[in-house]
């Protein structure tokens, strides 16, 4: 997967979560909001993925001079 697709994805959950977490806030759905919780939480690993992947590329490129 490229960086930018991680970071896409990564995105898409934490908003995902967000919802998820207003949504049970507002049912009063534990469950719901602890869905949501671990959903963002998957998002902001993923973006933190992407990110490393941009890191590495750039020294990578810094390496061979591109």
């Amino acid at each position: 997967m490229s960086s930018t697709t991680d970071k896409l994805k990564g995105l898409a959950n934490e908003a995902v979560g967000n919802v998820k977490q207003g949504v049970g806030n507002m049912t009063g759905n534990d469950k719901l909001v602890a869905e949501g919780k671990a959903q963002e939480l998957k998002g902001e690993a993923q973006k933190t993925v992407g990110d490393v992947k941009d890191g590495a590329k750039t020294v990578a490129d810094k390496i061979t001079g591109r």
